[in-house]
């Protein structure tokens, strides 16, 4: 990302929490657009049960002047776990920093529009890069799930149908230019004489 897009939509599956959050708020800060999908497959490092356990333990933190207030509140859902990640990597109670969050837009699953956008990822962060081969893993769907977010068989049957749609869409593709290639063969001997004139022109 060396140079501004309008919106650049990064596909978050396979990617490290830390580093994919630590690069998405540094280019936040410097003015571009992002969008990060499927929150859900974003892995953490580490087993399940060693994670589970260190989210257990940041769910218990309350506010020590007046714990009736029930707050900070802890969020469920991976998009706002991720959220909750770039947010202290942002000074997000200076104007800057807030105008830097408001850049950026997180999602389960790939909803419309960016179901029919070009995603990209990040090579600094994916996991296969950067954790040694064996090394253990955790998805936040898993953590989510475990501590009360709901809506993870609901992300997984969308992502389904998406899927198939994706795949139909890529058949029809496939198809028409195979029609189109052979077409422009059995040209090819009609129009040569054509293409002869047209390149001696420098076209």
């Amino acid at each position: 990302m060396s140079t501004f897009e309008k919106v650049v939509v990064i596909d978050g599956k396979g990617h490290l929490l830390g580093r994919l959050s630590s690069i998405v708020a540094k280019q936040a800060l410097s003015g571009q657009k992002v969008v990060v999908v499927r929150c859900e497959e974003i892995n953490v490092s580490g087993e399940f049960f060693r994670n589970k356990l260190k989210y257990h333990a940041y769910l218990h933190k309350q506010n020590r002047v007046n714990p009736r207030r029930g707050g900070p509140f802890h969020f469920r859902a991976p998009s706002r776990i991720f959220y909750k990640a770039l947010r202290g990597m942002i000074p997000h109670k200076t104007a800057r920093g807030a105008a830097a969050l408001e850049r950026v837009k997180l999602f389960e699953g790939v909803p419309p529009p960016y179901d029919k956008v070009k995603r990209v990822v990040i090579p600094d962060a994916l996991r296969v890069q950067r954790l040694k081969p064996g090394r253990k893993y955790t998805s936040l769907a898993r953590i989510s799930k475990e501590y009360g977010w709901k809506y993870q068989d609901v992300v997984a049957k969308l992502e389904e149908k998406r899927k198939a749609k994706s795949a139909a869409y890529y058949q029809r593709k496939s198809a028409l230019a195979a029609v189109e290639k052979k077409a422009i063969a059995s040209k090819a001997d009609s129009i040569k004489d054509i293409n002869s004139q047209l390149l001696a022109l420098g076209h």
